[in-house]
């Protein structure tokens, strides 16, 4: 919602300075693409938060039992086809949560983990690779279950890009669902970190 605050007032402070008085066709002209871009803006943060709202109406859904290492094989084959036409290689480590299962909507946590890997893809430079890690993390008596992205970004998005929308919409789904969220960057080199509470084990880990 802040984020249509600045796009709203420069579209209205636009036209009324184009009707204040006569101008060129050029000028017009000029103003009616910055109306446009500003628009465009305007659409993706409503379909943002009409993403956000979907989300969470999956919430409503009764939890189950999810086999994590599934899931995430599950979502990750079906970005492969987006990875290739993007030239990005996917990576993923899994190897220590074969029995790992936590509770939760599962729905949800595949629709939240497409967008986030998605959104990841997007951002990657072309030709580069994207590493999925994957764990448990045990401490005072919890553990809880871990992903980490990491890819290398390519051209410099703006904050709401598309890309980037969708990692703010998987942010706010993984928080409402009490995951911890996390992001980083080092020079070109990115990350995004959730770790979600909740973790039971089957028969080991391998």
């Amino acid at each position: 919602m802040h984020g249509l605050n600045q796009p709203l007032t420069g579209l209205q402070c636009s036209m009324e300075v184009a009707l204040a008085s006569p101008r060129s066709v050029e000028y017009y002209v000029e103003r009616l693409r910055d109306g446009l871009a500003l628009t465009e803006r305007m659409r993706a943060l409503v379909e943002a938060m009409r993403e956000v709202v979907d989300v969470e109406a999956i919430s409503d859904k009764e939890p189950e039992a999810i086999e994590w290492k599934g899931l995430l094989l599950e979502v990750v084959d079906d970005l492969a086809p987006v990875a290739e036409v993007k030239g990005v290689r996917i990576t993923l480590n899994s190897s220590t949560v074969s029995s790992l299962s936590l509770r939760g909507v599962r729905q949800k946590f595949s629709a939240l983990l497409f967008r986030m890997l998605e959104s990841a893809l997007s951002l990657a430079d072309r030709g580069s690779g994207l590493r999925v890690e994957t764990g448990i993390e045990r401490g005072s008596g919890a553990e809880a279950v871990w992903v980490r992205v990491r890819w290398y970004a390519g051209v410099a998005r703006t904050e709401f890009s598309r890309p980037e929308l969708g990692l703010l919409v998987a942010q706010a789904g993984w928080e409402r669902a009490g995951a911890k969220w996390e992001r980083e960057r080092a020079e070109n080199l990115e990350s995004v970190t959730v770790r979600l509470p909740g973790v039971s084990e089957g028969s080991g880990n391998s």
